[in-house]
């Protein structure tokens, strides 16, 4: 993974298609988010680094 940020540019929200998943990563529970739609933009965090959506609102 690198940790380069690019600008999505000229795409618009409709074209894209961004999901969720627990998936586990060198034997640990992590979040990650994707968009599914393109190659590479993705990112993860250690399940426990998550905020739930409770403590989010």
């Amino acid at each position: 993974m690198t940790l380069e940020a690019e600008s999505v540019g000229s795409q618009s929200e409709a074209d894209s298609s961004v999901v969720a998943a627990i998936d586990e990563i060198d034997g640990r529970s992590h979040l990650v988010i994707a968009d599914i739609t393109r190659d590479g933009v993705w990112l993860s965090m250690p399940e426990g680094d998550a905020v739930s959506l409770e403590t989010w609102r």
